[in-house]
């Protein structure tokens, strides 16, 4: 019986000796350093250096945007089938080699302060490389040039710029100027006047980006094998959507789309085939748009807008559709809200139209122009962006649009975020 009780103790301590072994080696594992991978992964995110500014704001950990396409950092090469479960799924873009975003957009008359705004807002939250492409009047040239130049360094060291002048290369060039607003039908024109370009991002003067330009670049991923560009909807809601109701001519889907915001491939466009209600047999871009303006100009109200809207009627299966957040315009609002994606997650791209930046009809829309417009580049951008910019939405809550403060702040404020993280507290 003794002998059957020491056993019974022996096996006891070995039980438990084990317990703390394993308890042991569980703490050792725990303190130990991060891998050399994850030290590479922080070495590859590419963000300006900017002066530290005295905050007590510190990040304790990256935030999470959302489940929307997110940042492209470079990381180690790892062995084929060693693959990292939190491993982003989204890459930037690239084209034979070129790790370059492309933005285009086009100013005449009076809109040289709102297009500096926009381009502004570009950089303030971008992180990969970017080319700017304006195309202007020739008495803006010279200003565009004077006010980009005028940027700190370190702002302008991942950015390069072209400027054009206004060009139409088919038809009368007068006829396309004053087609809808001055200058617009220009971008119908960019497959063929940049060439040397693969994909590029279309905005009007009047957009604002409340997030990183690399979130709606990497759209680009989820083109599938015939779409060549993505748009966002003219309204979410078709049987008060203006195609829906007042239209004399095709247009895509149930309620139309809208071109303030357009991503295209643009080496698919000059390649592609374009089916339409003229010939039997398709015709290239470049071959479609003067004989599809002149069967239709008298029956289109939105000139460029509505010659796109034709083109993918009849070719659906080339465009992919944005959500309704990426193209967000005073329509979203101003009737009671109608776009959900924005409830949810935020205003990623701001499109103050119908020219609300400039007068009292939407004031949430105005409050966050201004406010970087007049941002001083540098600065902390909580105490001289966000926190004002806060105070002044404060007066706008009693609007339709200005009752819901977070769909208009949540973005901007998550993109400062991550700037403020990956430029000062990474990089300095």
């Amino acid at each position: 019986m003794k002998l059957h009780y020491k056993l019974v103790v022996f096996a006891a301590c070995l039980v438990v000796g084990r317990l703390l072994f394993n308890l042991l080696l569980g703490n050792s594992a725990a303190e130990a350093p991060p891998q050399k991978g994850h030290e590479e992964a922080l070495q590859g995110v590419q963000g300006r250096l900017v002066i530290p500014q005295p905050t007590t704001f510190r990040l304790l950990q990256r935030p999470i945007l959302n489940q929307q396409p997110r940042l492209f950092t470079k990381r180690r090469k790892r062995p084929a089938g060693d693959r990292v479960l939190n491993e982003p799924v989204f890459r930037l873009h690239t084209w034979h080699g070129e790790e370059w975003m492309h933005l285009a957009v086009v100013a005449c008359g009076d809109r040289l302060e709102e297009t500096m705004t926009m381009l502004k807002s570009v950089i303030l939250f971008s992180f990969n490389k970017i080319k700017f492409h304006i195309f202007a009047e020739d008495t803006l040239q010279p200003q565009f040039e004077k006010s980009i130049e005028a940027w700190p360094f370190s702002f302008k060291s991942q950015l390069e710029y072209n400027i054009y002048p206004i060009t139409f290369s088919v038809g009368n060039p007068q006829e396309w100027k004053k087609l809808f607003k001055l200058c617009a039908a220009q971008r119908l024109f960019l497959p063929m006047i940049l060439k040397d370009v693969d994909s590029l991002l279309y905005v009007d003067t009047d957009v604002l980006f409340l997030r990183p330009v690399d979130d709606v670049w990497n759209f680009l991923n989820l083109f599938n094998s015939t779409q060549l560009a993505a748009m966002a909807p003219e309204h979410e809601i078709p049987r008060i959507g203006w195609y829906s109701r007042f239209a004399r001519h095709p247009y895509y889907g149930a309620a139309g789309v809208n071109s303030g915001v357009m991503l295209m491939n643009l080496t698919r466009i000059r390649n592609q085939l374009f089916k339409n209600s003229m010939i039997p047999t398709g015709l290239r871009w470049e071959e479609l748009l003067y004989p599809l303006y002149h069967k239709y100009k008298n029956d289109i109200t939105w000139g460029d807008q509505d010659l796109l809207n034709i083109i993918f009627h009849f070719n659906p299966e080339y465009l992919y559709v944005f959500p309704c957040q990426w193209n967000y315009r005073p329509d979203h609002c101003m009737y009671g809200s109608n776009c959900r994606g924005a409830e949810d997650q935020g205003v990623s791209i701001l499109h103050g139209n119908r020219g609300v930046y400039h007068d009292d009809k939407q004031p949430a829309f105005k409050v966050i122009y201004e406010a970087i417009r007049d941002f001083p580049f540098e600065e902390n951008l909580f105490h001289s962006l966000y926190f004002p910019l806060q105070n002044s939405f404060l007066k706008t809550v009693h609007t339709l649009c200005g009752r819901l403060p977070q769909v208009f702040l949540k973005q901007i404020e998550q993109a400062m975020r991550k700037a403020y993280e990956l430029r000062v507290i990474h990089v300095g």
